[in-house]
């Protein structure tokens, strides 16, 4: 009988949450993707309409702009639900694979494309899925987008709102709070702007007629959540968030309140002035002061790169060394944002419902 050592580096990563857990499994072009949340209390009564409206903001194919992958991303629960109330077990879900082409990825089985995880997942495995990227692939964010909408309900009066605030050099270049939120659906690109939305769509079909791909930036605004939410040093509510946002395919960057344009301010200028209310005069801190919330709305900025597979030739590494030219297959998004937005919302909330849990055991 052969003996595979054991290694526990190569178990983990597949969980997030400390109170509320998302556990997620599956692969691209496997079966089916799924997960499991543990943490979840009883007694609510699970609205699904609310879970497939958000898998359906997420899901391929739902316009031009995206993949042409067509997936219903249809949610089956197993446990954790009786009779439509949660029972405070664990939730265990799937969603069936229905249209993998595992075959678009033949061309990958010994290659590694620049930019992706294909390299990496060799490096730390010694063997990788090939079909879509396997576990890498951003089809696991499903099952972030089903925990997702499960703690929206959880989080009663907390509003959660992600768009599309630029599409490469395309910028919406507006405070959110000039923005209105219920066009963001009526697009899409996902822009909370009529006329910026059409000229990032024309900008993301160029680009895709051109056989190449093209990152954007994703605000979100999370608006109601009280003071007192978050924790002090490692467990601070930024760095969850911010953790929560960087473990997105594709994301490279994360800011909060002023971000990286506050560091070209003075002191002076950037200090949040209170009123006599508690609330404050400009927000800069992104309604987060000392990692713990301060009652005001919580905004942040997320970073996402252009989609590494390419519909055009580029040099790609064989695992022997040799460098060969190989024109991408397969289905791919030319721009992820518009797609992203209800991911971000899913991490946040998956964020928020943790601290949620956290203030309520503080209480007791």
């Amino acid at each position: 009988m052969k003996v595979i050592p054991f290694n526990n580096k190569d178990m983990a990563g597949n969980t997030f949450g400390h109170l509320f857990r998302l556990t997620t499994f599956g692969e691209s072009h496997g079966t089916a993707i799924g997960g499991i949340i543990d943490g979840f209390p009883a007694g609510l009564k699970v609205d699904f309409k609310k879970i497939e409206h958000d898998m359906q903001r997420r899901k391929p194919g739902q316009s031009a702009i995206v993949t042409q992958r067509k997936e219903g991303d249809e949610v089956e629960f197993l446990s954790g639900i009786f009779e439509g109330v949660t029972t405070g077990t664990p939730i265990a879900f799937t969603i069936a694979n229905t249209n993998a082409k595992p075959k678009d990825y033949s061309h990958l089985k010994d290659t590694y494309r620049p930019s992706h995880a294909d390299y990496t997942y060799d490096a730390k495995y010694g063997v990788r899925d090939y079909r879509g990227g396997g576990r890498s692939s951003a089809r696991e964010t499903a099952a972030r987008v089903v925990a997702g909408a499960m703690a929206k309900q959880l989080l009663n009066g907390i509003s959660i709102k992600a768009y599309v605030s630029s599409v490469g050099s395309v910028a919406l270049g507006k405070n959110y709070k000039v923005l209105d939120f219920s066009l963001i659906e009526t697009n899409p690109v996902r822009c909370p702007d009529v006329e910026k939305a059409q000229e990032m769509e024309s900008y993301i079909r160029a680009v895709r007629k051109d056989g190449n791909t093209i990152g954007g930036v994703v605000t979100c605004v999370i608006q109601g959540v009280p003071a007192g939410w978050g924790a002090p040093v490692f467990d601070k509510l930024h760095a969850k968030l911010g953790m929560a946002m960087l473990s997105i395919n594709a994301v490279k960057g994360f800011e909060y309140g002023s971000g990286f344009s506050g560091t070209k301010m003075l002191g002076s200028e950037h200090n949040d002035i209170f009123r006599s209310d508690f609330t404050t005069e400009t927000n800069y801190s992104g309604g987060i002061q000392g990692g713990i919330s301060n009652g005001e709305d919580i905004y942040f900025n997320v970073a996402f790169k252009p989609v590494a597979t390419l519909m055009q030739e580029q040099d790609l590494l064989h695992k022997d060394g040799e460098i060969i030219t190989v024109q991408g297959r397969g289905r791919h998004d030319p721009c992820v944002v518009p797609r992203a937005v209800p991911i971000v919302e899913a991490m946040a909330a998956i964020v928020l419902a943790d601290f949620y849990l956290q203030a309520r055991v503080d209480k007791l």
